[in-house]
């Protein structure tokens, strides 16, 4: 059963302006299937098939003779070297939408792909499925708490039960374990977690002991919706703060964690400089950090910080799935300890919001929202509490209660 991707559309939009797609990905998020949907007219290629690999790498003058455009290179991190010959195809021939890529790094980290293809390449980063995608919903616009989203959002609003969310938060979204809701959970995260070590994690480093990588990622994903502490990390696994540092700008570049950048304008004297550790897919953080069942996780300690992750995840799909390449995604965190989870910014205008699992939220939540209206430079938009109540409404002047469906 093929799940429409949202990212479709920008897809098609990209592949009409430039030569070249690349689909950027952690394993198993569905790129391949998607771009098999969206370029059902390219031969497909992967790079995972040792002897098309072999060729690739050593004969990337002549790789192109044998899969002419349009083709579908699955994989393409494993040759980089063919990214020159992408260039001169596409200056020789300048015909849009030849050449479809996909790749579980990130593409600024791809060898020769900022120098070759530039100006010739569309990207899009994918992430598991998102809950309007598990739904069904068609609606496709970046979530922002305006009067206008909430208008046109409520018309494809479905119902998304307390219990539901946490089932999706613990089951995780992979699309994978979506369609086969009889696979074993622990079962599939244990084979992704060796998978991934195997192949993305070599590939990027050399990690001498991957017993102690695992370890990393398990006290990473304990750390999922806290500030990133690269000295506590390395302590509680015992190597050292730079061996800590690169291990953990694998599971950024490999599309595994997310870290989200605090705001700062002319406030940063003000302002906290590191950066929040979001993990992007839930399920894999549960695994990691061995919650497993979904009721064991909600009523857990670490049920706020899931909750937090699930929505920054969803929020952060919605922008990616229409093409953005970074989302304008913030928090808020000063000095005296002041926090707001989550800016984001649109024309120069700043949405508070904060995530709380619970379903009483009260005003005393949106009370640092204040702080952002005393700072003269800042323009002040609606916010908002993302949490597990029923009904949108309005808790304090512009501020509301949003419940978690609107995402």
């Amino acid at each position: 059963m093929y799940i429409y991707r949202h990212a479709e559309k920008a897809i098609n939009k990209l592949k009409s302006m430039f030569g070249a797609v690349l689909v950027t990905g952690s394993r198993q998020v569905g790129k391949t299937t998607m771009l098999k949907s969206v370029a059902d007219h390219a031969k497909y290629v992967s790079l995972d098939d040792p002897l098309l690999l072999a060729s690739a790498i050593e004969q990337s003058g002549t790789f192109f003779k044998d899969n002419p455009p349009p083709v579908f290179i699955d994989e393409i991190q494993y040759a980089p070297n063919l990214f020159p010959q992408i260039k001169m195809i596409i200056d020789r021939n300048n015909k849009k939408g030849q050449f479809y890529m996909s790749g579980s790094q990130q593409f600024h980290i791809m060898k020769n792909v900022s120098e070759s293809l530039a100006g010739r390449l569309g990207l899009l980063t994918l992430l598991g499925l998102s809950m309007r995608e598990k739904q069904s919903v068609e609606y496709i616009e970046p979530f922002l708490p305006t009067d206008k989203y909430f208008e046109t959002r409520e018309k494809s609003c479905k119902e998304l039960s307390y219990d539901n969310v946490w089932n999706n938060i613990h089951r995780g979204s992979m699309p994978e374990l979506y369609s086969n809701p009889d696979f074993d959970w622990q079962m599939y995260y244990g084979a992704y977690v060796k998978t991934y070590i195997e192949r993305d994690v070599r590939e990027l480093t050399q990690v001498a002991d991957e017993v102690k990588f695992m370890r990393f990622m398990a006290v990473a994903a304990s750390c999922t919706g806290q500030l990133l502490n690269l000295a506590s990390l390395a302590k509680d696994v015992g190597i050292s703060q730079p061996t800590a540092d690169r291990w953990m700008s694998i599971l950024v570049s490999s599309n595994i964690v997310y870290l989200l950048r605090p705001y700062s304008n002319n406030i940063k004297s003000r302002t906290v400089k590191t950066p929040k550790l979001y993990f992007l897919d839930t399920g894999l953080a549960a695994y990691l950090t061995r919650w497993n069942t979904p009721d064991v996780l909600k009523n857990g300690a670490m049920a706020g910080a899931f909750f937090e992750t699930f929505v920054i995840s969803e929020i952060l799909k919605s922008y990616y799935n229409r093409g953005f390449l970074e989302a304008p995604l913030y928090f808020y965190r000063d000095k005296n300890m002041n926090e707001i989870d989550l800016l984001i910014e649109d024309n120069g205008i700043l949405y508070p919001l904060e995530m709380k699992k619970h379903a009483d939220p009260q005003k005393k939540d949106v009370a640092a929202f204040s702080l952002l209206d005393n700072i003269p430079s800042i323009k002040r938009g609606p916010g908002g509490v993302i949490c597990l109540y029923d009904n949108l409404i309005t808790l304090k002047d512009n501020d509301r209660v949003i419940p978690v469906r609107y995402l």
